[in-house]
């Protein structure tokens, strides 16, 4: 192996396929520089192609999809949404823009994400309290990682609360041979740069219903009535994306299968370097019904056992130029959220304080990875790994 990397290796950095660029010079030669145009219409096919969604909207951002989303299935201020408390604040902040109240629902321990046995629990302790259903279930499928889809839906059907999902980390991952994002009335995807793919910045609303992804049309373009003049019955926003950004996920959609298989090489190498190493555990696919992008490979880490603890590992691989990441602190640990509803297990927490996301990106070379596994292996003072576990291969 070599001693050093070559430059910084990054999380999850974006990798172009070479053909973005025909798609944004198309639109420039057209003069089609506009929220609006073929990318974007072409785009929305790649995505319901892809997916099998009836329809979709794109639009500049996930967190834009969410707000849309949550207005469409009729969130109004005082009601109750159900979030997953494990996540990033981009999928409960919405909630808040509304003045509705988020209600964070914790962990089970196979997928990291939202327990339905917590959820079916915390509606009807809301029922009692409140005296009505929660508006809303907003699923989250963390680092690619499909939820119990069966579980969640159970609940869903058995109190007729719809879904919401929060996909935007898991383009690409299927429950059961289907797509998440594609069980709830409406799902979300995120084109992020550190995304699987990206637009640089952008986001999209996929649903069975195609009247739903209209409505997210409508709001994104400033809700503009059809008449001669400019009038407008309802408050809009200007969350259409960029046809020029639309190019570049045309471009990307081209070799999204292949960015997934990449990204799971990754997690495999990552495991079989780690094979011996039992205080070091991975998120794991529960059974053959999920199949996860593994968009980020994440560890847990037992300090007692390998003498380090994740942010003494995080800040060890940022001195050696490896950009990694902490696990997400729950919603319900955050400042901003502290005041709202939460029903927790400790499950999330307990992964908060020992967890650590590994650079995972397409882009990564086998010298790269060997490097972040040999870093990593170092710096455990109390294991003994054995030497293969140092010239794993893919």
């Amino acid at each position: 192996m070599s001693p050093d990397p070559i430059g910084l290796i990054r999380l999850s950095s974006p990798h172009m396929s070479g053909n973005e660029m025909k798609y944004v010079i198309d639109a420039i030669e057209h003069n089609q520089v506009f929220p609006l145009g073929q990318n974007v219409a072409d785009f929305e096919e790649a995505l319901r192609s892809y997916t099998a969604a009836t329809a979709c909207s794109c639009l500049s951002s996930g967190t834009a999809a969410i707000h849309l989303a949550l207005i469409i299935l009729g969130v109004k201020p005082g009601d109750e949404v159900l979030c997953s408390t494990f996540t990033f604040a981009a999928s409960a902040n919405p909630i808040v823009y509304l003045h509705a109240i988020p209600v964070f629902i914790d962990s089970e321990p196979s997928t990291w994400n939202m327990d339905p046995n917590l959820l079916r629990q915390a509606i009807q302790e809301r029922i009692r309290k409140t005296g009505k259903k929660p508006k809303l279930i907003l699923l989250v499928h963390l680092y690619g990682m499909p939820a119990d889809i069966e579980g969640i839906m159970a609940v869903s059907k058995e109190f007729d609360i719809p879904v919401l999902e929060d996909a935007a980390e898991a383009l690409g991952s299927t429950y059961d041979g289907n797509h998440c994002g594609t069980y709830g009335e409406m799902g979300v995807y995120s084109f992020n740069g550190n995304k699987i793919i990206t637009t640089s910045g952008g986001g999209a609303l996929v649903s069975a219903n195609k009247s739903l992804c209209s409505q997210a049309t409508f709001l994104a373009t400033q809700a503009r009535d059809e008449a001669p003049h400019y009038q407008h019955s309802q408050i809009g926003y200007n969350y259409r994306m960029s046809n020029i950004c639309a190019g570049i996920g045309l471009g990307q959609m081209e070799i999204l299968d292949e960015r997934v298989a990449k990204r799971r090489e990754n997690n495999s190498f990552y495991r079989e370097a780690f094979q011996n190493i039992e205080e070091l555990t991975f998120l794991t696919e529960p059974s053959r019904r999920y199949f996860s992008n593994y968009w980020l490979t994440t560890i847990l880490i037992n300090p007692a056992e390998t003498g380090i603890n994740h942010e003494e590992l995080y800040h060890h691989l940022k001195q050696h130029q490896i950009e990694a990441r902490l696990l997400w602190k729950p919603m319900h640990l955050q400042p901003i959220f502290a005041p709202y509803p939460s029903y927790t297990s400790g499950v999330s927490e307990s992964l908060f304080n020992q967890g650590l996301c590994l650079p995972s990106g397409s882009l990564m070379t086998n010298t790269q990875r060997e490097y972040v596994a040999e870093t990593i292996l170092k710096a455990i003072t109390k294991v003994q790994p054995k030497t293969k576990a140092l010239s794993a291969e893919t």
